[in-house]
């Protein structure tokens, strides 16, 4: 039993390794902007749509409506980057159906990766909202002395972020492992589908964490922009 596709080498040469992280995480990659290309080549504002138009109307539109109960007025500018990790996560964890697929959400390395994708991101939305003096005050409010903590506080919850995310996705993987070697057939699939929906709330909860940490240093660029 595998703990995480970190351990599944496909091909090593010296220091390079290509394992089933890497190669599942772009093959997942692939299968996102394959399926975006084909379902927005023809997009229609008639009346009658094709079923695949309406549903990427009701994902786009769910979660532009989430993006704005965050506290993010403009949701349009903020739907491609929380969007894609949203679906990333969502889909990573829908395809552990195929045989022979593992998430790579379940290794430490993707989620590090994409919480820090949020780390850079958090201060670039800040920035480009509302100037870079504006959004560095931040840190020393409401006195210098906070600096250093706001500081921390960036990297903890960056680690928070990836710790959460890992650890959810492989413990579900394991759970389902184990019963698969202990019990009937039946019980593991009831778990599996758990697991399915376990995965859907951690996209949904990363997504949402991801959105408050924009909104926050959006917000608090406002404020010093104003002061």
């Amino acid at each position: 039993m595998r703990l995480t596709p970190d351990s599944w080498i496909f091909w090593q040469h010296g220091p390079f390794t290509l394992n089933a992280t890497i190669v599942f995480t772009w093959i997942l990659m692939a299968v996102l902007v394959f399926g975006a290309s084909l379902i927005t080549r023809r997009l229609t504002t008639e009346h009658k749509r094709s079923s695949w138009q309406n549903l990427l109307e009701i994902i786009v539109t769910a979660i532009m409506g989430q993006i704005k109960d965050v506290g993010l007025n403009n949701p349009g500018q903020h739907l491609g980057f929380l969007g894609t990790l949203f679906l990333f996560i969502a889909v990573s964890s829908l395809a552990t159906v195929i045989p022979g697929y593992e998430s790579p959400t379940a290794s430490l390395s993707t989620t590090l990766a994409l919480a820090l994708c949020v780390l850079v991101a958090v201060p670039l939305f800040g920035i480009s909202s509302h100037g870079l003096v504006a959004y560095l005050k931040s840190y020393v409010q409401p006195t210098p002395i906070m600096l250093p903590f706001n500081l921390i506080s960036e990297a903890s919850r960056t680690m928070a972020l990836a710790v959460r995310l890992f650890g959810n996705m492989m413990s579900g993987a394991m759970i389902i492992a184990i019963l698969l070697s202990i019990t009937p057939f039946v019980f593991p699939v009831i778990m599996t589908l758990l697991g399915l929906l376990t995965g859907m709330v951690q996209a949904y909860i990363f997504t949402i964490l991801a959105g408050v940490y924009i909104a926050a240093a959006t917000a608090n660029s406002a404020l010093n922009k104003r002061s």
